[in-house]
């Protein structure tokens, strides 16, 4: 809906300081990705329109956000990235390629 407040989400931000800085600590990806689904729920409850820009790897990974907008009759838009972008977490190239042949779409 033209004008409808949206918000964006993505685990990332979990990690993010008061002062702005990023603090990733793969050991709290649980926490931050509980974090992203807690603040997706409350604001679609709210009437906001969500964006999540995670990397979902296997489809029981987006599926809480696509139960969350089912249940509140909300239509789901899933846009797919396939190009080669950096990352911030210093991922090997090679568990990146596995992250790709394990990609269900």
């Amino acid at each position: 809906d033209a004008g409808k407040p949206v918000c964006h989400y993505e685990a990332d931000m979990y990690f993010i300081d008061w002062a702005g800085s990023y603090l990733f600590d793969p050991t709290r990806l649980k926490d931050a990705h509980n974090w992203c689904q807690t603040c997706v729920k409350i604001s679609l409850k709210s009437g906001f329109s969500c964006i999540v820009s995670n990397t979902f790897i296997k489809k029981w990974e987006l599926q809480p956000y696509i139960d969350m907008a089912s249940s509140l009759k909300i239509p789901v838009t899933i846009i797919t990235m396939e190009g080669k972008y950096g990352n911030i977490h210093g991922v090997p190239d090679e568990k990146i390629q596995q992250m790709i042949k394990n990609f269900e779409r």
